[in-house]
């Protein structure tokens, strides 16, 4: 079971990153009009945040794969995996959240539901 709960939050957290950067182009021309510059850092802070949860779910996927669900080393990575999504929702909920684009109003929601998978599936 602890292994099921660590696949089933890296496939949302990786899913939920990819559909943070399919996105950008679009999202980042409804910020219109902006410098060449502006546009450059909400592009790269856009794609950072989808490239960084794909990166947390691949990194539980293959620790698990790799050494097994209940190794001392997977229960750190999934723990602190678990800490950086809840610090990520956070912070979503002070700045996305407050949005009336609905994707950013559940993103808290999604990254809380994924450290919660993660810290349950470390802990049986």
């Amino acid at each position: 079971m602890d292994a099921i709960l660590i696949y089933i939050g890296s496939v949302v957290i990786v899913g939920w990153g990819i559909a943070h950067i399919v996105p950008t182009r679009a999202i980042v021309r409804g910020f219109e009009p902006l410098t060449k510059n502006n546009r450059r850092i909400i592009t790269m802070e856009w794609v950072a945040e989808g490239l960084t949860l794909i990166f947390i779910g691949g990194l539980a996927v293959a620790l698990t794969l790799a050494e097994g669900p209940d190794s001392g080393g997977s229960k750190i990575v999934y723990k602190a995996s678990a800490i950086m999504l809840l610090v990520m929702a956070q912070w979503s909920s002070m700045t996305g959240q407050r949005t009336s684009i609905v994707p950013m109003k559940i993103c808290p929601y999604v990254k809380s539901f994924v450290a919660l998978l993660f810290v349950v599936g470390s802990v049986l």
